[in-house]
């Protein structure tokens, strides 16, 4: 199936059901591309959702694997308005100018009444032969993806909240509020924390498996001033000139929580004034008050921290606050059942750090819609199709919750904290290499849709790279590590020292970047000779897992270059 869907009757008779194959549930980011890949795909798809764009909503930076699953989407099942979102010249030129870029990952630590001390900042400049990546508007994205899904058949229905879901052996039937009925072959659940399906099954984990804690808060503000410009830093410990602190994702790291600074504003071509702020802490160590507003609750912890507090002299908020309660990290013990499917955040949640949140939905998308599709050939939509599917949104969570439980605990101590970022860090570039690899792969063995099947046959789906047992185990060290620490058995040097040598010993962490390098080694900056360096110390020197995988990199950008084939 490789042309537009025809759709489902738009209405139906009364009393009768409307028709059609899958139903998706939630028309964020996340139900949109799905409904357009199916759609365009040739399934008959009902797209509907309990509120109406254009929205809010968060989930606003992007990452290099982000980026790499999303060109995957688009080459794969053929819709190539996905690539719109690969880089900020291509979102600025088809969706408009309303997107930031994001060049960095930045980190500052704070101690409260204090300034920064400015050697305790870290940061990871993305490579760009990686992607240009973007700072999402996302009441922008969201509502032209809508339009896709829709422009390629779906039956959309916004304003429309399910008040009854009903399984049966041939498909399922939906209710809405109003009345409307409509009936599938398969549903999916991409509605987020409140999930219809979750409820319906009693899906949730109580108490949730997931060690992490925090609670969060979070809106749009104008006016908040660059960090470069308020820190008062010595030039020689800035971030290198080409890539300042407000070029990217800042993250302002206190005891056991973060602030996080994500400008719209910050690309020559951008004519949006807003900035995403939030605040995501222990609800522990941060419980909330019960007579504070949400603006004298930020304001308080502003008054903490003083470089931060510059950062917003003169600025002003433009949105209610979203403010949470109570904990917001949940997790389901089922996320595939029979003609269902749990969709990343309505299955779970960990934390926005690192910005891992659309990486991980969109890898679920890709193991999702080519299992739909094939069940609907096949008319079998048996559990165990869609086995690797649990597997894979379980590992997300799992292995997420690692690194970010093993982050908070370690933001109150730098040399450990510096640690934890360069076992995170220090993977995200073969990761991306690995799926640019399938992408060269599928063009080079004349789209062959068993490249992309096959990268499921990995040992631990849902681990960055989920092939590496190096990683796997340094990832398992750190955080037994930090672990340790967090309950008074080592102290906070000591860690630091575990995690430094476990780094060292890892002989797939790549040396050209300098993540075995001295300490005060800061500012992670891959550059295009870096890079050369990194994909020859690939191919010569590094160990089996590494080698293999820059050595096929490398000659999948030869052979490419040589046939004359433009990597779609």
């Amino acid at each position: 199936m490789t042309s537009k869907a025809e759709a489902p009757a738009a209405s139906s008779p009364a009393g009768e059901p409307i028709q059609c194959d899958v139903m998706i549930l939630g028309s964020g980011l996340a139900g949109s591309i799905t409904g357009a890949i199916l759609a365009r795909q040739g399934a008959k798809v009902a797209l509907v959702d309990a509120g109406h764009h254009p929205r809010f909503s968060v989930g606003e930076s992007q990452n290099p694997q982000l980026v790499e699953w999303l060109h995957i989407l688009a080459v794969r099942y053929d819709v190539p308005e996905i690539k719109y979102l690969l880089d900020i010249k291509a979102v600025t030129k088809n969706l408009g100018a309303h997107h930031g870029r994001k060049q960095s990952f930045g980190f500052v630590s704070h101690r409260p009444g204090r300034e920064p001390d400015p050697r305790e900042a870290t940061m990871f400049i993305i490579p760009k032969m990686l992607t240009e990546a973007t700072h999402m508007h996302r009441q922008d994205t969201d509502a032209f993806y809508l339009a896709v899904a829709a422009k390629y058949g779906c039956v959309v229905r916004q304003d429309w909240r399910a008040t009854d879901i009903d399984f049966d052996d041939d498909g399922v039937t939906v209710t809405s509020a109003g009345g409307e009925v409509f009936r599938a072959k398969y549903l999916i659940d991409a509605s987020g924390f409140r999930s219809p399906l979750a409820q319906k099954f009693s899906l949730r984990e109580q108490p949730s498996r997931l060690k992490h804690h925090a609670r969060s808060m979070f809106t749009h503000y104008v006016g908040i001033k660059p960090y470069d410009e308020v820190c008062n830093y010595p030039a020689d410990l800035l971030p290198p000139q080409e890539s300042p602190f407000h070029g990217g994702t800042l993250h302002h790291v206190i005891e056991r929580g973060w602030f996080w600074i994500i400008p719209f504003n910050n690309h020559p071509d951008s004519r949006n004034p807003l900035c995403s702020v939030g605040l995501t802490f222990d609800e522990r160590t941060y419980p909330k008050p019960k007579d504070m507003t949400p603006d004298q609750e930020f304001n308080k912890y502003l008054d903490m921290y003083p470089a931060i507090k510059r950062q917003f002299e003169g600025a002003s908020r433009v949105r209610e606050w979203v403010s949470t309660d109570d904990r917001i990290q949940y997790s389901s013990k089922q996320t595939v059942g029979p003609r269902w499917c749990l969709m990343s955040h309505a299955a779970g949640f960990v934390d926005p750090l690192y910005s891992r949140g659309l990486s991980n939905t969109f890898e679920v998308v890709d193991a999702l819609c080519w299992r739909v599709l094939d069940a609907l050939r096949d008319n079998d939509f048996s559990v165990e199709r869609f086995e690797y599917v649990e597997r894979l949104e379980q590992g997300l969570l799992d292995y997420n919750d690692k690194i970010v439980n093993a982050s908070y605990i370690a933001f109150d101590h730098f040399r450990l904290w510096n640690a934890v970022f360069r076992v995170w860090a220090c993977f995200t570039t073969p990761a991306t290499m690995r799926l640019v690899k399938a992408r060269q792969d599928w063009l080079l063995e004349g789209k062959n849709d068993d490249v992309f099947k096959r990268m499921e046959n990995a040992p631990y789906p849902g681990l960055w790279w989920p092939d590496s047992h190096a990683f796997k185990y340094l990832l398992d060290t750190t955080h037994e590590t930090c672990e340790r620490y967090e309950a008074g058995e080592i102290d906070g040097d000591k860690a630091a020292d575990l995690v430094f040598e476990a780094i060292r010993n890892c002989e797939s962490v790549n040396t050209p970047f300098g993540w075995k390098g001295p300490e005060d080694l800061r500012y992670f900056r891959a550059s295009t000779p870096t890079m050369i360096k990194f994909l020859w110390w690939c191919s010569t020197q590094a160990p089996g897992e590494m080698r293999d995988l820059g050595r096929s990199f490398v000659s999948g950008t030869v052979r490419q270059a040589l046939r004359g084939k433009k990597l779609t």
